[in-house]
């Protein structure tokens, strides 16, 4: 199933846009695109400048193509995905994204 080309642009603008770009050498925003889900995450350098960047997830946006609506899903400690049932799915995933951002909710940011 292939998730839909314009909101992959919006998401993945919407990551890039997270950090300025003088501050990305320390820490960015980027989206990992899979086949149903789009995982935002995290991504630092390393801590001790050895090894590869630190990737850590904060949310994921699912597709469903039958009704066209993304979900939102957040991530435990345990770094395992759980649907957000505090968002209803939408089609509009701009909604979503600035929710993620701005919902006020700590489970995302901390």
């Amino acid at each position: 199933m292939a998730l839909p080309e314009t909101d992959l642009l919006r998401i993945r603008l919407w990551a890039r846009e997270r950090v300025p770009e003088h501050l990305w050498d320390d820490l960015k925003v980027e989206a990992d695109i899979g086949d149903r889900h789009v995982d935002i995450v995290e991504v630092r350098p390393p801590w001790d400048g050895l090894g590869g960047h630190s990737r850590f997830p904060i949310a994921r946006l699912r597709y469903t193509q039958s009704t066209g609506r993304w979900v939102i899903y957040w991530r435990d400690r345990n770094l395992k995905f759980h649907e957000y049932k505090r968002k209803r799915p939408m089609k509009n995933v701009q909604a979503l994204l600035g929710y993620i951002e701005t919902g006020g909710d700590p489970i995302f940011w901390g």
